[in-house]
């Protein structure tokens, strides 16, 4: 199988996919949204990924804050990110200086981190004054917001649940932000698993990676959660290959708990990097 790029659900491109979601005002509801975020060196990049992130700030509607589920920062319970000025996280290891000169200067937004906190109080959440932007949360915006002028706070992953469905429940108080101009962004990746991928940035799609990544495409047409949540026992095997562990895919059942019943759902990108780390991106509301 070849590598493949499609910028929409009906694969008729990027244009169209803009012409879809050109719509400017922050008064209408937010949409929701998954990136696959990929390799920090995303960051530095001019590619049809990046290009994709590009159109989509372009062509959303501007948020008035913006919420952000990262992949990279699980904690022992639920905690809100609750810094004026959030630090840079690098954490990574072994890449290019210029990846380690990158600067997203988004202030924080204590409201929202405090505002979300009260919602979530039957989880026992709490704020945190010392996380800063990790790379799944500013390699994205770099490109999507590249003034840096839009308030971020970023939720974080409680690795105390005991299953998905948990995660997706908590989602589920997150709905009534959209109503408030807030964007949701989960930014991961529908199949992870670094011990598989190529070396090669010309690398086939493996099989393995391109049948979990469309069973999870389909889970979300169909709204199965019996699959997206891992619940059919012969279907653990691919689970276990696509996400040696699960924190890359939890920041979808957050974009999808935060939806609402039957709302319009496109694929803005889909593609592999590496030959097994699925880009996909998942855009709520549109």
């Amino acid at each position: 199988m070849n590598r493949r790029n499609f910028l929409t659900l009906s694969g008729t491109g990027l244009l169209a996919m803009t012409a879809a979601i050109n719509y400017k005002s922050s008064d209408k509801k937010m949409p929701a949204l998954f990136i696959g975020h990929g390799s920090p060196m995303n960051a530095l990049a001019n590619n049809d990924f990046t290009k994709h992130l590009e159109v989509l700030g372009q062509t959303l509607p501007v948020p008035k804050k913006i919420l952000m589920i990262s992949a990279h920062w699980m904690t022992k319970g639920v905690e809100l990110q609750a810094s004026s000025n959030p630090k840079m996280i690098y954490d990574f290891y072994g890449f290019p200086e210029a990846l380690y000169k990158i600067n997203y200067p988004a202030p924080g937004d204590v409201t929202l981190a405090s505002s979300v906190k009260n919602d979530l109080s039957i989880y026992q959440a709490e704020l945190d004054h010392e996380w800063g932007f990790d790379h799944g949360n500013w390699s994205v915006l770099h490109h999507m917001y590249p003034k840096a002028n839009i308030p971020v706070v970023q939720l974080s992953l409680n690795q105390n649940f005991m299953n998905l469905r948990d995660h997706l429940t908590l989602a589920k108080q997150l709905n009534k932000l959209r109503n408030e101009g807030v964007l949701i962004i989960g930014s991961g990746n529908i199949v992870h698993n670094l011990r598989q991928i190529s070396r090669s940035e010309t690398a086939p799609v493996v099989e393995w990676a391109h049948e979990f990544d469309e069973l999870i495409k389909k889970s979300i047409l169909e709204n199965n959660l019996e699959q997206l949540l891992a619940e059919d026992p012969s279907k653990h095997s691919q689970w276990k290959m696509a996400h040696p562990s699960i924190e890359h895919y939890l920041p979808l059942l957050y974009v999808l708990g935060a939806a609402d019943p039957n709302e319009k759902i496109l694929f803005p990108y889909e593609a592999f990097e590496l030959g097994s780390l699925s880009m996909r991106s998942v855009l709520v509301g549109a």
